[in-house]
């Protein structure tokens, strides 16, 4: 039987919610979805919030509403998911590589300010693996730039900086929804600000760029979320910070009972709550194993692992192809290193025990060698 890395959290309830609005005979965008806006507005701590079919929806349609287009620039960090970087050349945009910090994983002030050209518009910082970026020091540099702020919020629903909450952050948030998220609606996404402008150019945009009913003034796109999604939303709304909990208590275990093996655990920066979308340890050099044969040798016992990025954007095909390549050492080292382990909200007391006793008879296989 093994441990699965990740693991949707459903049940009878978003069952229920998902049948009442079967039972209605609405399906599509209607006030469902807008009832869930309100609420995952109030809980981020935005004023707005829109929502969308995916996170990718959620960071196209918040670049098209702040204008990003053809001729500009956006800095994003080298490691994190794809979308991040599509969503800005959807745009017709360039996507510009920052380097990350080798303690968070976060995108680095340092390099983003390095990164800056006169084309630039934007930066896209992402909350990897559940942790909130450094955004006073890029807010600061924002402001200096003229640039517009973007939080990736795909793996951080519910996560805190210095108190204020993911999505509340920044010029612009952006979260989704997909089902191995903090919460899920099956597929879908947020985007969140407290720009009412940028708040109406999002839905003009998520909607065929309708400003009424059969009057189109932009080209648009069918972003739309439906009443199905936004009803199992709910439900997940309301249980996330049990979720959030779990993780967070999952990973404190890990924390503990992973000391002494040889891994290096999950850095946690000051004044943040890291609500823990992955448990990610590195190998460091000179650790006994591979990281191949590390994930092999878990499997094995039954532990099931991921690889969150083995491949940086910056060296990712369709980029490299096109010249985009830059310096991120960082972003490197740690696309061949990281692993990730369970920590999702149904793994056990039994199950979290298992994986460090895993782990730890692996070190001691390795060194009786």
């Amino acid at each position: 039987m093994m441990i699965p890395v990740a693991r949707p959290m459903v049940g009878e309830e978003e069952i229920a919610a998902v049948a009442e609005v079967m039972r209605s005979g609405m399906l599509a965008r209607g006030s469902v979805v807008a009832d869930f806006e309100s609420r995952f507005a109030d809980y981020c701590g935005s004023a707005h919030a829109v929502g969308v079919n995916s996170g990718t929806a959620a960071l196209h349609a918040g670049l098209l509403a702040a204008g990003i287009g053809h001729g500009d620039s956006v800095i994003v960090p080298a490691f994190t998911f794809f979308a991040t970087a599509s969503s800005v050349s959807l745009c017709g945009a360039t996507p510009v590589f920052a380097d990350v910090d080798q303690r968070t994983f976060n995108i680095d002030p340092a390099s983003v300010e390095a990164c800056i050209r006169p084309d630039t518009r934007a930066v896209i910082g992402v909350h990897l693996f559940g942790q909130p970026f450094e955004i006073d020091t890029i807010r600061a540099l924002c402001d200096d730039y003229g640039l517009i702020l973007i939080e990736d919020a795909a793996q951080a629903h519910g996560a805190e900086y210095h108190g204020r909450r993911t999505g509340s952050l920044a010029d612009i948030g952006c979260f989704s929804f997909y089902p191995t998220k903090n919460m899920t609606t099956g597929e879908g996404g947020m985007v969140t600000t407290d720009d009412e402008r940028l708040a109406e150019r999002a839905r003009l945009f998520i909607d065929h760029g309708q400003s009424q009913k059969y009057l189109h003034t932009v080209i648009g796109y069918n972003y739309r979320m439906t009443n199905i999604a936004a009803a199992i939303g709910m439900v997940q709304l309301e249980r996330l910070e049990d979720f959030n909990e779990r993780r967070i208590e999952n990973a404190r275990y890990l924390d503990r009972h992973l000391a002494g093996t040889g891994l290096v655990t999950p850095f946690v920066a000051p004044g943040v709550r890291h609500v823990y979308h992955q448990y990610v340890v590195k190998l460091p050099a000179g650790y006994p194993l591979a990281r191949e044969e590390f994930v092999s040798a878990l499997a094995e016992r039954g532990v099931g692992t991921a690889v969150h990025y083995p491949i940086p954007l910056h060296r990712q095909p369709v980029y490299a192809s096109a010249g985009r390549t830059a310096s991120c050492p960082v972003s490197e080292g740690l696309a061949a290193s990281v692993v990730s382990l369970p920590v999702h909200p149904s793994v056990t007391d039994e199950e979290r025990a298992y994986i460090c006793d895993a782990v730890s008879e692996l070190q001691a296989l390795q060194s009786d060698r």
